[in-house]
């Protein structure tokens, strides 16, 4: 009798998806036969070299924080203003 444990990593094993190689590299494709060139390169199965290429798009494009769109207060303010000295440069209108 299969422990729940057992069966959560059995489900687990299952998960996965179906990987199409393209016929020939593209922008957003890559064939076999690359795929194959670059594990031989890296010293990486093509598994992995395909986790690490979506790992390096995810790293690249997905932000690592929380977007942030609250003004500051003035608490928070205050200790900028602390921190950076003042008076070094001086707002205007104009850009040019």
């Amino acid at each position: 009798m299969a422990t729940t444990s057992q069966s959560s990593t059995r489900a687990r094993l299952r998960q996965g998806m179906v990987f199409r190689f393209r016929d020939v590299d593209t922008r957003f494709g890559v064939s076999r036969r690359t795929t194959a060139r670059l594990a031989k390169q890296l010293g990486m199965t093509e598994t992995e070299v395909i986790h690490f290429a979506i790992a390096q798009l995810a790293r690249e494009q997905l932000p690592t924080y929380e977007p942030d769109d609250a003004a500051l207060t003035p608490k928070q303010l205050k200790r900028i203003k602390q921190l950076e000295p003042q008076g070094r440069m001086q707002t205007t209108e104009r850009l040019f």
